[in-house]
């Protein structure tokens, strides 16, 4: 294991791949189980051989992930692992790095001024920050953040926002950080229109729905390279 969430997603580029952030997603509020019977080490497994250059895993009750998955995950895959949840405490940073997670995500909407002071915590604890936002007002709380995860999903709608990429282009001209879009990508040119304005791309329910897992993420991994 080790530490080096942009890093790793930088070196896919070098290394003419997509930066692509593969999603352990158990549930959907939409969709429902997208495990359908399989192992999340299968899932892993799957994303390993297709390239992506990092991993995430949603712990949040909400999406049925929890957090003794999210241990065994980092435990035996080398490359980084984001951990998706509604962080809110000092706690929830503290148990991410025993955890030895490379990267947390904070929403800048439900932390708003605390987001300065979360983002500190968790660079004191070894863990890189992701920031989300969804309006460029959220762009506020973002001061010291170097990583920026644009959500083109309303988070606080439980996917009842199917999710629009035009929002990281609408967006990334104001972030001057890392970025990365997230959600409502299903589809290849999905993921080449907003790697157009985004550093890399997090993709989970596309991936998770997909017949042949591994071969499906090859496919964007390998997309117009």
């Amino acid at each position: 294991m080790y530490f080096g969430f942009v890093n790793s997603l930088k070196r896919a580029r070098m290394d003419d791949r997509n930066p692509v952030i593969g999603e352990i997603k158990v549930f959907s509020p939409l969709h429902g189980d997208l495990l359908r019977g399989r192992r999340v080490k299968d899932v892993l497994t799957a994303y390993e051989r297709a390239g992506v250059a990092a991993i995430s895993y949603i712990t949040a009750e909400q999406f049925k992930g929890d957090f003794k998955t999210l241990k065994r995950i980092v435990k035996i895959t080398e490359i980084p692992v984001l951990r998706k949840d509604f962080i809110r405490t000092r706690k929830e940073v503290e148990r991410s790095a025993e955890a030895e997670v490379s990267a947390l995500l904070l929403i800048a909407r439900h932390l708003k001024e605390r987001t300065v002071e979360m983002v500190d915590l968790c660079k004191e604890h070894g863990i890189e920050p992701v920031v989300e936002v969804h309006h460029a007002e959220d762009l506020t709380y973002t001061e010291n953040s170097r990583v920026i995860l644009i959500n083109n999903r309303d988070i606080d709608r439980m996917e009842r926002d199917g999710g629009n990429v035009e929002t990281t282009a609408r967006i990334a001209d104001r972030v001057k950080a890392f970025k990365i879009s997230g959600s409502g990508i299903s589809t290849i040119r999905d993921l080449l229109f907003v790697l157009r304005y985004a550093d890399a791309a997090l993709i989970g329910t596309a991936f998770m729905m997909a017949e042949d897992t591994e071969s499906f993420v090859r496919t964007f991994v390998e997309a117009g390279r």
